[in-house]
């Protein structure tokens, strides 16, 4: 792997994950909870996300074999959910793989919804299913995936436990900006999946 390519992978996965996105998701849900509680769900759905997206890691090309998925058809679904996910950031719009039409209760907000689908939500395990099924060194896509996964995660607990701090230094239009700006450039990398599935596929 050359450093563009570890890059690459460590951008997208911390726009998935959108450490400064989730503030305010995250003080809408424990907005009732004492500060210890709060912490605990922190340590929960970090915890929970990455459990959860290390598990893909281990698995993610063995699922592509089982299903007898062909990796172009993926890079082109996973392109897709990157521009869907892309538009919801640059118009300001709560996603839609990373939402749920139930209240949770707030014993549980820390494995659902903070830890899946929040942290670890659809466009996330896509990455790492495309990534480790077509990398011709599965060990060491592995370690830059799991790498990547820990310092976005690691962003989001400061985020999370900093978040009303960030909330008044940034203001919500600030994290918007971020927001939007992450967007764009998901949505290049969406383009450039579904060009590199269609190559794949040897339709172009």
């Amino acid at each position: 792997m050359v450093p563009s390519e570890v890059i690459t992978v460590f951008v997208t996965m911390l726009i998935l994950v959108d450490p400064f996105g989730l503030v305010p998701i995250y003080l809408s849900l424990t907005g009732e909870l004492s500060p210890k509680r709060k912490r605990t769900t922190i340590l929960k759905a970090v915890g929970t996300a990455l459990v959860a997206l290390t598990l893909f890691i281990l698995i993610g090309r063995e699922i592509l074999l089982v299903l007898g998925i062909h990796p172009g058809s993926f890079y082109i679904a996973g392109g897709i959910i990157f521009f869907i996910i892309s538009l919801d950031l640059i118009l300001g719009k709560r996603q839609r793989t990373k939402s749920s039409p139930h209240e949770p209760e707030l014993e549980d907000i820390g494995v659902f919804p903070l830890g899946i689908p929040i942290l670890a939500g659809p466009g996330t395990i896509t990455t790492i299913i495309l990534y480790i099924s077509e990398t011709d060194n599965q060990f060491l896509m592995g370690w830059v995936l799991f790498g990547s996964i820990v310092i976005a995660l690691s962003l989001a607990v400061v985020t999370m436990a900093t978040g009303e701090l960030i909330l008044r230094v940034l203001h919500r239009t600030g994290v918007q900006v971020i927001q939007r700006l992450m967007g764009m450039i998901l949505c290049g990398l969406a383009v450039q999946f579904v060009y590199e599935g269609l190559q794949k596929l040897e339709v172009l």
